[in-house]
């Protein structure tokens, strides 16, 4: 089933996500429900705050990403063929050079900014059958992980941009606030009238 997306605004992005448990009710529908709404919006990731749940976990799929010309043959191998689910994740550690990317997100339609992340990290998390991984990434996975970790901790990529960068776009926030955003997928927005 395809949720709607939270937009820009919405209080459950800001709240830091809880962990849960094996038996959380419902949990392989609601995994299986945010890669479905994930794809119908054209996404590499959904984190569970952007479809109302302040739960820690968010699922990436980065394959539309092989397709871009400004990574490397072996990063594209490896985009096409990363998919999975993060349960209770905690990255224990970020390390290496910081680089820039222009990154969106699916909760702030038509904005894109460049961030600026660490190039590797080493998470520990749960997978879709609960069982507990450590893993270390770098590239564009690492960054697509951090971009959604930082979903369920309350931070939304707009707040890791320059003060003036946030100056420039703030009518475009209120827009999407307003329900003024005309995203081609579902949303569900904070000051819409008729709410």
């Amino acid at each position: 089933m395809i949720l709607p997306i939270y937009g820009y605004g919405e209080p459950v992005l800001r709240k830091v996500g809880v962990d849960i448990s094996a038996d959380y009710p419902n949990l392989k529908e609601i995994i299986q429900n945010m890669y479905e709404t994930m794809y119908n919006a054209y996404g590499v990731g959904l984190a569970a705050p952007q479809v109302g749940m302040a739960i820690r976990l968010f699922v990436i799929d980065t394959e539309p990403f092989c397709d871009s010309e400004n990574i490397s043959k072996e990063e594209q191998e490896q985009v096409r063929l990363f998919k999975q689910t993060f349960i209770n994740a905690k990255i224990i550690k970020e390390e290496g050079e910081e680089w820039g990317f222009n990154e969106g997100c699916l909760s702030i339609p038509d904005v894109r900014e460049d961030v600026y992340r660490k190039e590797k990290i080493t998470i520990e998390y749960f997978d879709e059958n609960f069982n507990k991984k450590t893993e270390v990434y770098d590239g564009l996975i690492a960054r697509v992980i951090q971009h959604e970790y930082d979903h369920i901790e309350g931070i939304l990529f707009t707040d890791k941009i320059a003060m003036l960068k946030k100056t420039l776009i703030k009518k475009k926030l209120q827009n999407i606030m307003d329900g003024k955003a005309r995203p081609d997928y579902r949303m569900k927005f904070c000051n819409k009238k008729g709410r």
